[in-house]
């Protein structure tokens, strides 16, 4: 409620301003008077003001922005950063957030009760709020966004449980699939799925079969979680819009399938990578979030050391020989790759790559997909390539015996060659394309550098706190850490007892996960003259391992206990991706 000291320095504003004369002023208060009715309810019935007009005017008596909501495309999980019966409560509503905090715009910005409601919860939220003051319509206009998942779902079903359950079967036969799947509710539910998954920064959105069932799962962070359950009956036309979007075809459900689908969400370019897959009776689609609007990454933003970057700086540098990057699906790989590809994407340099499929563009770089189906694989595509003059050859994959050769020969004739392939480790590369008989004379002669890493939860920045590990953890913890050479560790205070570890205590942020986004853990194998000469020798394990020891080598999971150490990550992760 405005004080009086307000409403009159709100009429000298609107005088100042032209909207009112003195007299007008002067009959306003009058009428106050006589009638018992606000002045902000006379200006608006005398139709001085709208109602938009008036919270301008109000926010600048109080010294506080005026945003306008009405029309605004707000995505629904800002609104949600505050929850539905809070935001009833204080009137007031989370429409954006930056990099100071969550944006919110109140209806009575005075109203002492209601402020101190919401700041309290913003305190145990770990929230820092930016109030603006917005009038009622902008505030109902957003409270629309409160329509969560489950409810807009729940929506489209009563609909389309008209269309699969209650229509005589005969009814059903008749009408097309094709139909069925272009109707509200299918396209509705969807349409929705793909949203919420790039508002919930979903790397993956997994549509599968259950006995009775049909199951959204979104992969967060590395973890797969259930957002939705659906009725069984309405599986089979999710598959076959999810087909139809990505122009796959529609009657064949016996082989997988791959394609794409392009959305437009927030003025952002997001690409969904479809793979369709036959189980026993229905199919499940696995759906890849692509951001191809995202700039490319640095490696120390994607979470590699110093001493790590200084190392890869160098061996990208080298005219020719081989480059590879390991580690299981979803580990990193390709991000990384792109990353060192970006630092070398130079006029004078001719980039040429073949991928399966193109996920990420780079301007400059020649990039091509593969296609078996018409020959077109990354052995042909690489011979190829090597009569295209590139200087730097990027192999999405080496997963062949005739991929690796041809790999081998193009380092060999004067190309760097850029490529990943799936081993447990940096050390276990050598002995992977030796079973892919490539001879060892030819990897001692070419290989340049191998990176294995995995991906850890970084611990959410708003709600992140100290904690201890009990005794007899941190005891092998230490003696983990203390076998690190000391180059890696002395920025650290490990003298003192017991050692600090974090951790997410769960907020609004992080959905109460206690994790947002994730960090690189790498290892690297630098091959020198040294570890060339060993894998002429056929890479004997024991004579590898003594070398590394004398070159300060440090291994997944020591990185990953060190970012742990560091505050990146808790170590419950890093059991999790080194016990994988």
């Amino acid at each position: 409620m405005a004080s009086r000291a307000q409403e009159t320095e709100l009429l000298a504003i609107l005088i100042e301003s032209g909207t009112l004369t003195d007299e007008q002023a002067n009959g306003l208060r009058a009428d106050e008077q006589a009638t018992g009715k606000s002045l902000a309810a006379l200006l608006i019935e005398k139709k001085f003001l709208d109602e938009e007009g008036l919270a301008k005017a109000r926010g600048t008596v109080m010294g506080l922005p005026y945003a306008d909501l009405q029309g605004k495309n707000i995505v629904s999980a800002n609104v949600n950063l505050i929850p539905k019966q809070v935001a009833e409560t204080t009137k007031a509503v989370a429409f954006d957030k930056d990099d100071e905090g969550v944006l919110v715009g109140m209806v009575d910005p005075l109203d002492g009760q209601q402020r101190q409601a919401l700041d309290f919860y913003a305190q145990t939220a770990g929230l820092r709020l930016k109030y603006h003051i917005v009038s009622p319509a902008s505030y109902a206009f957003a409270m629309k966004k409160y329509e969560a998942l489950g409810k807009e779902v729940a929506k489209a079903l009563e609909v389309a449980k008209e269309k699969f359950v209650e229509k005589p079967k005969e009814a059903q036969k008749e009408e097309k699939i094709e139909e069925v799947i272009k109707g509200a509710p299918v396209s509705r539910i969807v349409s929705v799925i793909l949203r919420h998954a790039y508002d919930g920064g979903a790397s993956d959105i997994h549509i599968e079969p259950l006995a009775n069932d049909s199951r959204v799962r979104y992969r967060v962070d590395g973890v797969l979680r259930t957002s939705l359950t659906l009725p069984k009956y309405i599986h089979a036309s999710l598959v076959a819009r999810v087909k139809v979007l990505a122009n796959l075809k529609l009657d064949e459900t016996r082989v997988p399938q791959d394609g794409r689908i392009t959305e437009t969400f927030n003025g952002k370019r997001i690409d969904f990578r479809v793979s369709t897959l036959p189980l026993q009776d229905q199919e499940k689609v696995v759906m890849r979030v692509l951001d191809t609007t995202r700039g490319v990454p640095t490696l120390e933003q994607l979470g590699f050391r110093t001493q790590y970057v200084e190392a890869i700086v160098e061996e990208i540098r080298k005219p020719h020989g081989i480059f590879l990057i390991t580690g299981p699906t979803g580990s990193g790989k390709s991000t990384t790759l792109f990353t060192i590809m970006n630092m070398r994407n130079e006029e004078r340099v001719n980039i040429s790559t073949l991928e399966d499929p193109v996920e990420y563009t780079i301007q400059g770089v020649n990039q091509s997909q593969v296609r078996p189906e018409v020959g077109f694989t990354f052995a042909s595509g690489l011979r190829a390539l090597l009569r295209q003059d590139p200087n730097i050859i990027m192999v999405g994959e080496i997963r062949d015996s005739e991929t690796g050769e041809l790999a081998v020969h193009a380092a060999l004739t004067g190309h760097l060659i850029f490529s990943t392939i799936h081993t447990n480790d940096a050390m276990g590369v050598v002995p992977r394309l030796m079973d892919m008989h490539i001879e060892p004379f030819l990897l001692s002669a070419t290989f340049n550098m191998a990176i294995a890493q995995r991906l850890a939860r970084k611990i959410c920045e708003r709600c992140k706190t100290s904690i201890q590990l009990p005794p007899e953890v941190e005891a092998r913890v230490r003696q983990e850490v203390l076998a690190i050479p000391l180059k890696y560790r002395k920025h650290l205070d490990l003298e003192k007892t017991p050692w600090t570890f974090y951790k997410g205590r769960g907020c609004t942020r992080c959905n109460n996960g206690g994790y947002v986004g994730r960090v690189a853990v790498g290892e690297i194998f630098q091959f020198d003259e040294e570890l060339k000469l060993l894998i002429a020798k056929g890479f004997p394990v024991d004579q590898v391992q003594e070398v590394l020891k004398r070159k300060d080598f440090i291994n997944l999971r020591q990185d990953a206990l060190l970012k742990a150490l560091e505050g990146w990550t808790t170590i419950e992760d890093v059991m999790r991706i080194t016990s994988e």
